[in-house]
């Protein structure tokens, strides 16, 4: 009963608001050093297009293998969050995994686990590269990339927005949470139905914090909206002079290229070894 309540005491810690928060900031602004993060977006992008579009029409299994295991390697390089890969985990068990368990269990053969085996590889490809590029790319880069694309500069700017806003949204989620806390009655949680109890109260005490959530951060939005009118945001929005100045830090390194090299040569690989086998 003590290695119980020990456990669960460790939980409640480990899913704190100030670890939740750590760990979002940590992945949107805390990978600046990797080198993920010190490539070129125009590059980034391009590689995204590629792992995040083409295992969605093959169905070959050392390919979806091959581009599985370089995104993997990938992620790696770029310094992903825990918190976030334990999502990860969790979306690709919850949408794939517990079928081809299911189907083990159940008595499914060879020709009913490959399916799911092969739409597995997929999502966790897909998701794995997503996860890559959205850690290694800060927010005045990952606008800079789409916009020299040709994205429309609101789009590209309420992406970086977006990105800038979440610092915000967590430090008024907090303050929203913590006000509710000082104005409600716990209950007690020394054992562990009282744990749970708590950790329900908890999780009322978060969906009554959405409503002012969203109201707080909607008038902080407006502010900086005006903000942005009065420096003549919308001018330099369409300047062609403001874009090229924008765009001009944008530079392909042989560190780009050999990333580009390397991710060819090993998706010819497996392209190979798929033919062979």
């Amino acid at each position: 009963m003590k290695t119980v309540d020990k456990l669960s005491e460790n939980i409640l810690d480990k899913l704190s608001i100030d670890f939740l928060r750590n760990q979002v900031l940590k992945n949107a602004y805390g990978n600046d050093d990797t080198v993920i993060a010190g490539m070129d977006p125009r590059i980034l992008l391009v590689w995204y297009l590629f792992f995040g579009l083409v295992p969605w029409f093959v169905n070959d299994v050392p390919f979806l293998i091959g581009c599985f295991l370089l995104v993997a390697i990938t992620t790696r390089m770029a310094r992903v969050a825990g918190l976030v890969l334990f999502l990860f985990s969790l979306g690709v068990f919850s949408q794939t995994g517990y079928l081809l368990i299911v189907t083990l269990l159940f008595g499914g053969n060879a020709s009913a686990v490959a399916p799911l085996l092969i739409l597995t590889l997929k999502v966790a490809t897909v998701s794995l590269a997503s996860v890559t590029i959205f850690s290694g790319l800060d927010p005045d880069k990952l606008a800079n990339g789409l916009l020299w694309y040709g994205c429309p500069e609101r789009l590209s700017f309420s992406i970086s927005y977006a990105y800038r806003m979440l610092p915000l949204l967590m430090e008024e989620f907090q303050n929203v949470l913590l006000s509710y806390r000082l104005r409600g009655n716990p209950p007690e949680h020394e054992k562990l139905t009282g744990k749970i109890k708590y950790l329900i109260y908890q999780i009322k005490i978060i969906i009554h914090s959405f409503y002012p959530l969203m109201l707080n951060t909607a008038k902080r939005s407006r502010t900086t909206v005006e903000v942005l009118e009065i420096k003549g945001y919308r001018y330099a929005a369409i300047d062609k002079k403001v874009k090229k100045i924008k765009l001009s830090a944008l530079k392909v390194s042989n560190n780009d290229l050999l990333f580009l090299a390397v991710s060819f040569l090993w998706v010819a690989v497996t392209i190979l070894i798929s033919t062979l086998i």
